[in-house]
């Protein structure tokens, strides 16, 4: 079979770079690049992208052998009708290390025709690092990276308004281009790069806030020959997703994105706020995601289809869905409980093998984000903790134990939860992790109840396993 790269197959390239992409993960390759590429299928964007490795470990040599080219499979239920699509990605220029070639990484910021940046460095990427100003390095965070990103533009162009650009950050975060731009100014306090920077930055750059919405299934491992058959090509690249997408953006005074997303056959909303789009996809979508990783993996399932469908874990989501996140949202009953069974289908979907252990990667800054609210807002309007949130909760906290389970988070948290359950009892476990500002934003130990509900959950899961524990817990509740 042969190898995918330029010379294998009719591929010309001759329009300029118009993105600059920190992130080289599944999401963004199934989700912004394939949309970029089918805005050059219609003529209407005309650019390239290239990609920055936002950490030291990632696919830059990999991308590079292809040449930046791969293929998304997107699959799903169409109008009653399965339906699969296969596409050839050619929106990507290249892949650059920053750590390896730091040189090659700012001198990007150089090119004459560059319009965009997009990002999506995981919930945890849009955070503030004090470190002293890199010298021909490239910093830790990637706002530090964007910041020197930035100020190499601004320097090269000697302020020129004309040369500011729109950026994109598609973290799963609150507020996600506000939060950005505050680190940036944080680096640039720290760094002492002065206010005329600042203004630059201010007048000549716009920040997006956007939402995201496209299950992504990754690398299709266990099923790649098959795959690799039906492209011709020994492509190890390729990316499996559903066929929904959804892409929020607060743009509506952005001519260029209208310009790009008017008119087009994407599901790109341009709107003034999306908050409401962003809680109820957060809370529902992607707060069932991780709060099913944990109980599903220690229940033994493997994949979310199989979550939503085996009965147990089935009724945990569901009753968790409907009785406990919904009613905290702020929309008629009619509306979300039909958006909420639109998702349960898309679970469901035959076609997508969305692997749980895929979905765990830095699961405690994504259940501070998708579920922690939730719990929150529950207590509050209702003056009860939630059953099956609190178990899930107990079942995230035995699963950082690590023993068989596929824990991916920050080196540190790993091993400040291996460090709890090598000689702590389960009571100082959890008044730890409740106490842990660094992990939830504030301390949770005040909760009224919640202490008491963790270890009780923790204990019966330790004890009985995790189907058992929720079973008494909604009976003791």
């Amino acid at each position: 079979m042969k190898e995918l790269n330029l010379s294998a197959v009719e591929v010309t390239r001759t329009d300029p770079v118009k993105v600059v992409q920190f992130g080289e993960g599944n999401f963004l390759r199934a989700f912004v690049d394939w949309i970029l590429d089918d805005l050059n299928n219609q003529g209407k964007l005309n650019g390239q992208v290239s990609i920055v490795q936002p950490i030291k470990e990632g696919l830059t040599d990999l991308i590079n052998k292809q040449d930046g080219l791969y293929h998304v499979f997107t699959e799903g239920i169409v109008d009653g009708e399965q339906v699969e699509d296969i596409r050839l990605i050619k929106s990507v220029m290249n892949c650059i290390d920053p750590f390896e070639s730091y040189q090659d990484y700012i001198s990007l910021a150089e090119i004459d025709t560059l319009e965009f940046v997009v990002s999506n460095t995981t919930e945890a990427g849009i955070q503030f690092i004090n470190e002293e100003m890199p010298e021909g390095k490239a910093a830790r965070s990637f706002p530090g990276k964007l910041t020197q990103f930035l100020y190499q533009r601004y320097q090269y162009f000697n302020a020129d308004i004309k040369k500011g650009l729109t950026i994109l950050p598609c973290e799963l975060i609150e507020n996600n281009a506000g939060e950005l731009k505050k680190c940036i100014f944080q680096h640039i306090d720290a760094w002492n790069l002065g206010d005329d920077f600042k203004g630059w930055l201010l007048n000549a750059n716009s920040f997006h806030n956007t939402l995201v919405d496209r299950i992504v299934t990754g690398f299709p491992k266990g099923r790649i020959e098959e795959y690799q058959n039906k492209v011709g090509y020994n492509d190890n690249l390729i990316v499996t997703a559903e066929h929904y997408h959804l892409w929020v953006i607060e743009g509506t005074n952005n001519e260029r994105l209208h310009q790009l997303f008017d008119d087009s056959n994407l599901n790109v909303l341009l709107v003034d706020d999306l908050q409401p789009y962003r809680t109820r996809k957060v809370r529902i979508l992607n707060g069932a995601h991780t709060s099913m990783v944990p109980v599903g993996l220690l229940h033994g399932n493997s994949t979310v289809k199989q979550t939503v469908e085996a009965s147990f874990t089935k009724q945990f989501v569901e009753d968790l869905l409907f009785n406990e996140v919904c009613p905290t949202l702020d929309f008629p009953e009619e509306v979300i409980k039909s958006y909420t069974e639109a998702i349960l289908n898309r679970f469901k979907n035959p076609a997508i093998k969305h692997q749980l252990s895929s979905i765990a990667l830095n699961s405690i800054s994504k259940f501070r984000v998708r579920v922690l609210p939730s719990i929150l807002e529950h207590e509050s309007k209702y003056g009860k903790l939630p059953d099956n949130l609190v178990l899930a909760f107990a079942a995230l906290i035995v699963f950082y134990k690590g023993k068989d389970m596929p824990v991916n988070d920050d080196r540190g948290i790993e091993a400040y939860f291996k460090g709890l359950w090598n000689k702590n009892s389960i009571e100082e476990i959890v008044k730890s992790v409740l106490e842990n500002n660094d992990l939830w934003g504030r301390s949770l130990i005040d909760l009224p109840g919640l202490s008491d509900m963790l270890c009780r959950n923790i204990n019966l899961i330790e004890e009985k396993g995790i189907e058992e524990a929720w079973i008494e817990s909604c009976n003791n509740h």
